[in-house]
């Protein structure tokens, strides 16, 4: 890299002040920065923002639309201001030295040393001042039409300062007289003439010298610091610079110049943005039948009939599905979205997804759906920590996860589209997923954006004019559900319409969700949601009206015939070992007697991966014809490695999918992984006991589609009575007949509730979807201890009290530790970033995973080589002879990772051991714990590891 021509101090902006370097030639100006992200912004404004949303804009600053737009241009070129300090200069000694020792930039002894005050924190302290000169109010007030009251100028400093994704507290008056004092590293007047000489030129060619009457609202704020970030990213690209770089010498920084590359920056500004796939899809499609070969059923016909003139009336809004699984759940969301989109200018959509296996197979449901069904810019991306490993998603994902080797900044924009639903490589770069027009997802990528995160306003942003498509509303425990209302609650301030999905919602849960939203939009006082099931109910987020909740009829009414079967807990036992009378291993073998005789497909669901592991092995001995053929015995669990879990999700998929002929006889062994989203289908389940709403969600698995005589074998022919047969613990109502191997898994309270209103009804079958809504309620019901026998109905209160201080507990946490809603915030933005004492980004981000931990499985060869493959394919380990790691080399270790409980890899922990150097150098695998494992036998893998053994087999990780 060459130097800056010196060039002596002028009343213009100063040459050899740079605002980047890395990955360059030659150090870029300052100057010419600030000019590039103001262009690239005015773009951004243009192509992401629908006209209503840029009318709110000029509404709340009380200004002209256009005059708006170069308002707002200017204050994005006014983002990286702070970079002219001594602090940020002094990063590349070579620059610096050409301006330190001149008696124009003076600064305390030290100061350039203060790494701590960042530019995007300068950036902050000197906007306050030098708008507060320009015209900007001081003190809150505001005359713009739905703003916040906030003192102009600080606020647009404090906005501008985060965008590295965390907002700076706000700064006192008394110190903004004297900053420098306060904060050594803005430097002495020279640095300051200088932040004025670059802002007032920027004013000047931007054209930004209007004053706005008032201050965004806080959901504005967010979308315009949304924009910003984006703008700086797209802007700060090596190839976007070298663009537009002056030649080498030639830059002085006179006014001449500085016209010369805005005109020449506006003009590659609209490539910029094109090429990053930033545009809008529309939702072309407005009939049922021009977006699905089908007729819709009932549920969807009475959306077609019914939401059109509600959403013509009450514009964007959120509409609560609640119908059993199997019942078009899914297509009635994406009519819905085509319905609520346009009214409310949205660019896209966001579906969410409890799991990265059911994000994974609502991708390409998505993606169908976008092709057949949505013009514009379709641009659809995958967000889950390991979306780069979906096959569909391409090669190109892979890379994007990898830039973390070449540093995780902005990587080369690729102009060749898979197809013109694949998302380009600039918008798989970190955190840039987003902001593609569509997306899906795991619902924890949302939620990031109302925990106290960098860059949590990008989840709040990238939903800005999108829908959002929740899936399994009702799937998400306290601490989840408590950050999805207050998601909600932002989502009403920003007017983004959401479609919420359910198969088993509670009917308090419902309308906590919906005042939520409510809430956000500005309506405090809670409606009254009673909803149908099945059925349907929209809200407007612009009346707040909620609709008269619509009750529609199944296009599969059935009745579920339930059997239960009280056992004793013997999963423990070896295959080997006798049969218990009573127990479950001799239940469980007479319940799968009519597949392994007569065949026909089943699904057996239990509740830890370690007793779905040992269910496997005892069924393979019981049924050793079945489990001989090819499939007869699956199982399917999340404790696999990455690519072994894809490999039998997809065959799972094929096996028990959409209807086939000559189906063989097959049974899944299956976790809670097969609850949700997932399209299968079996002629008969057997689950352990569970929470009422999770018995459900399995028995929606049973006879999900009418396959037709012949279609199912002959002891399930009754396609319109579905089996369940749960195997009951609870002999007694009592919480010590709960298998200690569960755990926490489900409360205890809630289980002996199940098992209770189960023993009373299942003769009757549940009439599906009719009884579904009042079973759900009941179990839940506050009188449900009322006529339970004394001692039992002491206990159950008691259990009671515990799953209800938990759950207080939950919410509580969530609470504290969360973002408010955006009524809380008002023009306070450091609020959106505050974090309590003690709560790290790591805490925040485990406590939204769960207590995970992730390792790779590395086979010891005869040759003391570790390989991928336990025999010896895959070729070796890469990175363990210390050389920096290749993108192929980190996809390839990241596919055969596999998640584990956080205490396996936290006991015995040996930092040199457990994280090679060169995985450390890559945020995909940081946290990665190597494994060696050396032969155990029978087919065993093993290694000891803080007094246990880890092993791995056909059956995934198991520890002993």
């Amino acid at each position: 890299m060459t130097e800056h021509q010196k060039t002596a101090p002028c009343a213009c902006p100063d040459p050899r002040l740079w605002g980047k370097e890395h990955g360059l030639e030659r150090a870029y100006p300052v100057m010419c920065h600030l000019l590039d992200v103001a262009a690239v912004f005015g773009v951004l404004w243009d192509v992401m923002l629908s006209s209503a949303t840029r009318e709110r804009f000029a509404e709340q600053l009380a200004l002209d639309e256009k005059v708006c737009r170069t308002v707002l241009s200017f204050w994005a070129g006014l983002h990286d201001l702070g970079k002219i300090t001594p602090v940020f200069q002094a990063q590349v000694p070579s620059l610096f030295n050409q301006v330190r020792n001149e008696a124009t930039y003076l600064f305390a002894p030290g100061a350039e040393r203060d790494r701590g005050f960042r530019h995007e924190m300068a950036t902050h302290w000197s906007l306050a001042s030098l708008l507060a000169e320009e015209g900007y109010p001081t003190q809150r007030r505001t005359t713009g039409t739905g703003g916040v009251a906030a003192p102009a100028a600080h606020w647009v400093g404090q906005l501008l300062g985060g965008h590295h994704g965390v907002f700076g507290v706000k700064v006192p008056p008394t110190k903004l007289q004297l900053p420098s004092q306060y904060q050594p590293g803005l430097g002495e007047a020279g640095w300051a003439e200088q932040r004025r000489l670059h802002f007032e030129e920027l004013r000047r060619v931007t054209g930004g010298e209007a004053v706005p009457g008032g201050v965004l609202s806080t959901g504005l704020a967010v979308v315009l610091t949304g924009l910003v970030v984006t703008a700086d990213w797209l802007a700060s690209q090596v190839g976007a610079i070298e663009l537009v770089q002056p030649a080498v010498g030639a830059w002085q920084g006179t006014p001449v110049q500085i016209d010369a590359h805005w005109r020449r920056t506006s003009s590659a500004a609209s490539a910029l943005v094109d090429e990053a796939r930033l545009g809008r899809a529309a939702f072309e499609a407005r009939g049922f039948g021009q977006m699905f070969p089908f007729s819709p059923n009932p549920l969807q016909g009475d959306l077609v009939e019914h939401l059109p003139g509600l959403v013509a009336e009450g514009g964007a809004g959120l509409v609560l599905v609640t119908a059993p699984t199997g019942d078009g759940k899914t297509e009635a969301a994406l009519y819905a979205s085509s319905v609520l989109g346009p009214a409310a200018g949205a660019r896209g959509m966001y579906v969410a997804l409890p799991t990265m296996a059911t994000a994974d197979a609502m991708y390409k449901r998505v993606r169908k759906f976008a092709e057949s069904s949505l013009v514009g810019e379709r641009a659809l991306t995958l967000l889950h920590s390991m979306a780069w490993l979906n096959p569909l998603y391409g090669q190109a994902a892979k890379d994007a996860a990898a830039t973390a080797v070449d540093g995780g900044e902005a990587g080369e924009i690729s102009a060749d589209a898979a197809t013109a639903v694949t998302a380009d490589a600039w918008l798989r770069g970190p955190r840039r997923g987003f902001l593609a027009p569509l997306s899906v997802g795991t619902i924890d990528q949302v939620l990031r954006g109302v925990l106290p995160l960098r860059y949590n306003v990008l989840p709040l942003f990238g939903l800005h004019e999108k829908v959002l498509v929740v899936d399994e509303a009702h799937a998400y425990g306290p601490w989840m559900h408590k950050l999805l209302l207050t998601l909600l609650e932002w989502l009403g301030a920003l007017r983004s319409p959401v479609v919420l999905l359910s198969a088993t919602l509670t009917g308090s849960t419902a309308a906590s969700l919906v005042n939520a939203y409510r809430r956000g939009a500005g309506f405090l006082e809670p409606a009254v949601v009673a909803p149908r099931y099945p059925g349907w109910l929209y809200a407007s987020a612009i009346t707040g009206e909620v609709s008269s909740p619509r009750r529609t009829t199944s296009g599969r009414p059935r009745t579920l015939d339930v059997t239960v079967r009280q056992v004793k807990w013997d999963v423990a036992a070896k295959p080997t070992d006798p049969l218990q009378p009573g127990g479950r291993r001799a239940a469980l073998r007479e319940a799968l007697l009519p597949v392994a005789e007569s065949g026909g497909t089943a699904l057996v669901c239990c509740t830890t991966v370690p007793e779905a592991q040992a269910t496997y092995r005892d069924l393979c001995a019981a049924f050793p014809d079945l489990a001989g053929q090819a499939g007869g015995i699956r199982l399917l669990h999340s404790r696999f490695p990455a690519n072994d879990r894809q490999r039998i999700t997809a065959d799972c998929e094929a096996a028990y999918g959409k209807p086939r002929s000559n189906q063989p006889a097959s049974v899944l062994v299956a976790t809670q992984v097969v609850e949700q989203s997932l399209d299968l289908d079996f002629d008969l389940v057997v689950s352990d006991l569970a929470p009422l709403a999770q018995l459900l969600q399995r028995a929606g698995r049973g006879r999900r589609h009418l396959r037709g005589p012949g279609g199912r074998p002959a002891w399930a022919q009754a396609e319109d009575r579905p089996q369940l047969v749960v195997l009951d613990p609870f002999r007694r109502p009592q919480k010590a007949d709960r298998p200690a191997t569960w755990g926490s898994v489900y409360d205890a309270s809630l289980l002996i509730r199940t098992s209770l209103l189960l023993s009373e009804r299942a003769a009757e079958g549940v009439v599906v979807p009719d009884g579904v809504q009042e079973l759900v309620d009941a179990v839940y019901a506050p009188d449900f201890v009322e006529g339970l026998d004394a001692a039992v109905q002491r206990d159950l209160r008691s259990l009671d009290v515990e799953r209800l201080a938990a759950e207080m507990a939950e919410t509580g946490l969530a609470a504290m530790v969360g973002i408010k809603g955006p009524g809380s915030i008002g023009g306070q933005l450091h609020l959106i970033s505050q974090r309590l004492g003690g709560v790290t980004e790591e805490l925040l981000t485990t406590r939204l995973g769960a207590d995970t931990g992730r390792v790779l499985c590395a086979y010891v060869q005869e040759d003391s080589s570790l390989t991928l493959g336990r025999d010896g394919s895959g070729g070796a380990v890469p990175g363990l002879d210390g050389r920096s790691l290749s993108r192929e080399d980190v996809a390839a270790v990241a596919a055969h990772t596999a998640p584990v409980p956080g205490t396996w890899v936290r006991e015995g922990a040996d930092a040199g051991r457990d994280h090679p150097a060169s995985w450390q150098r890559v945020s995909t695998l940081r946290d990665v714990v190597l494994l060696p494992m050396r032969r155990a036998g029978d087919g065993r893998w093993a290694c000891s590891r803080g007094g246990h053994t880890i092993g791995v087999s056909m059956t995934g990780l198991e520890r002993t």
